[in-house]
């Protein structure tokens, strides 16, 4: 059977998996992320076999360079134009297919269930990503960024984000922003998750932080469905995995406004993959880079 490596590179944690054509996980490990790059990709990379392996396919928070195979990701400041695709390739002998962690999960989705044509897909957690299939097929665009949503502006006199913006979603929807803006509100929490168990149990600034949250991602989406008309918008991520908590207050922002029918008509649902989204979509990616059908 023939099986790929599939990398994962979030803001927190970096995992991997070998993946058959099939579409099963064989193995896998997680790590956190550390400060040295290449020492913790080759940590991550150490535990598998790679002779058979047909290729690599990694996605990464972005922004990143599809061209020279670089990534910059905001959420992890150490890591500048760091070149992952030259250093997986080093590390395993293998081609090494590139695209963002959402864009991953967006073919995740895709190549696990076909059912929409086309997609967003939405990843929140420490950081906000966006992937598009459309057609049927991945749309990466000119750089490799193409749905990157985390970065549109939604407030101009808003917070100072680190891609050099001000008042991009990420600063109000991510797990983190959320986090801070409720203890700016005197929540006394230590994170995201504990602010999600909170809100679950009724704390009214928890609550109010996930529904502010809710509402800059409900912008995001329209925004997108309006550009690009997808049918389908799947959200994954740390933060997602708080359910009705997001999904809830999500749906209602979007319920609440009006505008054209194919706006108002976009089918949001949690993924159904859970964490292993991205992995299956970096699986994808490399079975289409040794010209199998995906």
């Amino acid at each position: 059977m023939k099986t790929v490596l599939a990398v994962d590179i979030g803001g927190t944690t970096f995992a991997a998996a070998t993946v058959t054509a099939d579409r099963a996980i064989t193995d896998r490990a997680e790590i956190p992320v550390g400060a040295d790059p290449t020492a913790t990709l080759t940590r991550l990379i150490a535990g598998f076999e790679t002779r058979g392996l047909i290729g690599v396919g990694v996605g990464s928070a972005g922004p990143l360079d599809a061209a020279s195979g670089t990534v910059s990701p905001v959420n992890i400041p150490g890591w500048r134009r760091y070149p992952l695709t030259g250093v997986l390739g080093d590390l395993t002998g293998l081609p090494v297919g590139l695209a963002g962690d959402a864009q991953c999960m967006a073919l995740g989705e895709h190549w696990l269930r076909p059912g929409a044509a086309s997609l967003l897909g939405v990843v929140v957690s420490t950081g906000i990503g966006g992937g598009l299939v459309l057609d049927g097929e991945p749309y990466f665009g000119r750089s490799g960024n193409a749905g990157h949503i985390g970065h549109i502006s939604i407030d101009p006199a808003g917070r100072h984000c680190p891609c050099g913006d001000t008042g991009c979603v990420e600063t109000v929807a991510s797990g983190p922003s959320m986090a801070a803006y409720a203890r700016e509100q005197g929540w006394a929490g230590p994170d995201a998750r504990a602010l999600a168990a909170d809100a679950a149990a009724g704390h009214p600034v928890a609550r109010r932080a996930f529904a502010r949250g809710a509402a800059a991602l409900a912008t995001a989406i329209r925004t997108t469905t309006a550009l690009v008309d997808v049918d389908t918008v799947v959200v994954g991520g740390g933060v997602a995995a708080a359910g009705e908590v997001l999904f809830g207050p999500l749906r209602q922002a979007l319920a609440d406004r009006g505008g054209l029918p194919f706006v108002r008509g976009v089918t949001v649902t949690p993924t159904g993959l859970g964490r292993d989204a991205g992995l299956y979509g970096a699986a994808a990616l490399a079975f289409a880079l040794a010209g199998m059908p995906v």
